[in-house]
């Protein structure tokens, strides 16, 4: 028996997906009372764990810049079924989830994830070292994308309200979609050097030397079960998500904490993985989590929104209000200014993490 359980905790990364898959099955549709709300987050937990530690074995494989793809990518295409699945059950009650959700991404990648890799980085070596090139040309897309996506539709005219037309929400899909495509083929194929981690002396560091590197089988397994565990993170966020409802709503908070609360929870294996990241001295690779996690989440969202659109019923609401047009741009300049150098402190990921929790604090009390 001891025997078994130790075999269990070694290969914990394969019993939690598939512990995570049966909660999941089991609560899947159902009401829960507060116990076993209780045991889906321990699954959640488990499940992001689990997440990271498969995210990176496969990123150990595929090598930089393609390995902070991977996650990304993954978690995102997860995101935004889960987006869209809430928005075909919850009618007019959902109309801004879209916008609050992949607003809600944005900041906490520019600032929760970017600030507190800068500020784990800054604490081991005191000065924490990134390519300024890579990371200046993930910044502009992700502003360029909220801007068009997220800004515009509160200015423009054909339609009342903070709505797109058809015809303009159709450009901004395509724009974004572009935008996304265009900036993976700089980072994986015309310029990956830009993205690769940089040493204290600004050397850029060999994205193909790797510790341990796995076997493409190991790799391959990983990779399922990182489908599988972020399958059952985005799963059993949805489930837990009218306990959120009702505990927002019991708390008095607005209706657009629910998006941030669902981001929080989503992006948690992004941000466990970028910390690791930047635990080992490899800062670049946590920024370029949390960029193209907040470039990924615009870049899929809205054209997947646009096409759902067709059939989804009720408005869709994606302009954002002055109080986040602020915070956007505060977050655009404060991201500049840090980028420029190439170079951060601890006061830079601390300036960071300040917006970040003005943003979590104007959505309890806007």
């Amino acid at each position: 028996m001891v025997g078994m359980i130790r075999v269990l905790l070694a290969r914990w990364t394969v019993v939690v997906p598939l512990l995570a898959v049966l909660a999941l099955a089991a609560t899947w549709g159902r009401g829960l009372p507060g116990v076993a709300v209780t045991i889906v987050v321990v699954a959640l937990i488990g499940a992001v764990l689990a997440a990271v530690h498969h995210a990176e074995v496969v990123a150990r494989r595929v090598g930089e810049p393609f390995g902070s793809l991977v996650l990304a990518v993954a978690v995102t295409v997860i995101e935004v079924a889960l987006i869209l699945t809430l928005m075909g059950q919850g009618g007019d009650k959902t109309a801004t989830l879209a916008r609050d959700t992949v607003f809600a991404a944005v900041m906490i990648t520019c600032n929760g994830i970017f600030g507190l890799c800068l500020l784990v980085g800054a604490l081991r070596r005191r000065v924490a070292v990134f390519n300024a090139e890579g990371t200046g040309a993930a910044l502009a897309t992700v502003a360029t994308l909220a801007t068009l996506s997220l800004v515009l539709p509160t200015f423009t005219t054909s339609k009342p309200g903070p709505e797109f037309s058809p015809a303009q929400l159709a450009f901004a899909a395509v724009a974004s979609l572009a935008l996304y495509g265009l900036f993976v083929l700089v980072q994986t194929v015309r310029h990956p050097g830009d993205f690769l981690p940089v040493e204290v002396g600004g050397t850029v560091a060999d994205g193909d030397e790797h510790i341990d590197l796995p076997s493409v089988r190991t790799a391959l397994t990983a990779l399922a079960l990182l489908l599988v565990a972020l399958i059952c993170v985005v799963g059993l966020a949805k489930v837990v998500s009218p306990a959120v409802e009702s505990a927002v709503e019991s708390a008095g908070l607005p209706q657009s904490a629910v998006g941030v609360v669902i981001a929080l929870l989503v992006l948690l294996p992004e941000t466990l993985a970028a910390i690791r990241a930047a635990r080992r001295d490899q800062v670049q690779i946590g920024l370029n989590l949390a960029l193209g996690s907040a470039m990924a989440s615009i870049g899929l969202t809205i054209p997947a929104i646009a096409v759902a659109s067709i059939w989804l019923d009720g408005p869709l609401v994606l302009g954002l209000g002055a109080t986040q047009m602020v915070l956007l741009a505060l977050t655009v300049v404060v991201g500049g200014l840090t980028i420029v150098p190439g170079r951060a402190t601890l006061l830079q990921g601390g300036v960071h993490l300040a917006v970040f929790a003005a943003f979590v604090g104007l959505a309890a009390s806007p």
